[in-house]
């Protein structure tokens, strides 16, 4: 596989219409709320990629769609537009896109970001406490290891951007 050429990669199941479309229900299912994860470059390059997609599948949540990509500078600057004018904002583009990045489309129950984000960590891995992926596994503030949305909204806009139609 060429960078030019993404894995991209879909979950099959019976009914995938009820996973594109938040607050539809299978029979017996729990309402679905759908987030965006990045494995960012730093988690990419020093393999890590399985460790964080085993722990999110391990707290019950599903990987609706994956996509190992090289993030554009043009993506990257939508994805980040709320940090445009900040101090660390280029240094952030340029980070994102150094390398591939597996981003990733998480499912579960109402209020599956705020899983995913507490399986994360905070955001500095110095103040992450041990057991969250942060706090295991990164030592740099600035190489975090994961992105994830931080809320509804968020995750609908990140998740348009990556995955055009799915949101």
């Amino acid at each position: 596989m060429s960078l030019g050429q993404p894995a991209r990669l879909f979950a099959e199941g019976p009914e995938p219409s009820h996973i594109a479309q938040p607050g539809r229900l299978a029979l017996g299912s729990p309402p679905v709320e759908r987030t965006l994860v990045i494995c960012k470059p730093d988690a990419v390059e020093r393999g890590l990629i399985g460790e964080i997609i085993s722990r999110l599948e391990r707290k019950g949540l599903r990987i609706v769609a994956a996509e190992l990509r090289a993030i554009d500078e043009d993506t990257a600057s939508r994805h980040y537009a709320e940090h445009l004018g900040k101090s660390f904002y280029d240094d952030l583009v340029r980070f994102i896109c150094r390398s591939p990045a597996m981003v990733m489309v998480v499912a579960g129950p109402e209020g599956t970001w705020k899983v995913v984000r507490t399986l994360m960590g905070p955001t500095n891995p110095a103040e992450a406490p041990p057991g969250t992926i942060r706090g295991d596994l990164a030592v740099e503030l600035t190489e975090n290891l994961i992105h994830g949305s931080d809320g509804p909204e968020s995750a609908a806009r990140e998740i348009e951007i990556f995955f055009p139609g799915l949101a």
